[in-house]
């Protein structure tokens, strides 16, 4: 069984145009499935709809028609308990590491939350599982003491990774988590990826617009085009013989990085 399948999935938004409201179609009719220990890479370009999915596979907005499953339950449509529960498996990356802490909490106050919200480590134990987080993610425990202003963006991201370790999820859904960072930085937050992957046995839903990222953390690729899946396959299979017009000039768009 998949760890994660999408069946038809399609959400739109009203557009007010004059006097009249029409439905714009976001994501149209997508369909894919992630199975356990896998890396599932969305690429394509901005306003392809690649977010929208995300926000439907966590359960933060409903979709207008089909259905999300996530270990053969359905995350739409499902009592507010068993969301919570599930949401302690599914745990999201964003974008942007400055603005998804509070920048008025301590960094082990960040951490901790997640673990104190579910009832998950006993209090006396906060410190040392925190500490123990921040190692997992190339930080010192002496960072639990700081603010999030006092870090770089990419130290922010790792401290987001480590946040989203904390319940010890099966499934991270990295909405582009390395877009807002310098190429460098972000070269190091994807190899942190890699091996976090290993070491936590994760399975990942990789959001990207580039190629070579993709390609780089994937088994398998998803191209998506204006809300619409145009291809699905093996990682390598995509990227040496792509049968799509749009993912060669996706591919030939971005070059190669150095990542290893």
């Amino acid at each position: 069984m998949a760890l994660v399948e999408v069946e038809h999935l399609a959400k739109s938004y009203p557009r007010h145009n004059g006097l009249r409201t029409e439905e714009a179609l976001v994501v149209d009719d997508v369909s894919f499935t992630i199975h356990r220990g896998e890396t599932l890479g969305l690429v394509g370009e901005s306003g392809s709809g690649k977010s929208t999915i995300a926000r439907m596979v966590l359960g933060l907005i409903e979709p207008t028609s089909g259905s999300v499953f996530f270990d053969g339950q359905p995350v739409t449509e499902v009592p507010q308990r068993r969301l919570r529960a599930m949401r302690r498996r599914v745990q999201p990356v964003f974008q942007d590491p400055f603005a998804a802490l509070n920048p008025r909490m301590r960094v082990a106050e960040i951490v901790a939350e997640p673990l104190v919200i579910h009832g998950a480590v006993a209090r006396k134990e906060l410190r040392s599982k925190c500490a123990e987080l921040m190692r997992a993610v190339g930080l010192d425990e002496s960072a639990l003491g700081r603010y999030p202003h006092e870090f770089s963006g990419g130290q922010r991201q790792r401290i987001n990774i480590a946040r989203a370790l904390a319940l010890r999820p099966d499934l991270l859904v990295l909405d582009e988590p390395v877009s807002a960072l310098d190429v460098s930085v972000g070269a190091q937050i994807v190899n942190l990826l890699r091996d976090l992957q290993h070491e936590f046995h994760l399975t990942y839903l990789f959001i990207s617009h580039s190629m070579p990222l993709v390609r780089y953390l994937s088994t398998n690729i998803a191209v998506l085009r204006c809300g619409r899946l145009v291809e699905f396959g093996a990682r390598d299979a995509i990227c040496d013989a792509p049968r799509e017009e749009y993912t060669r000039s996706l591919i030939s768009a971005t070059p190669e990085l150095r990542l290893a």
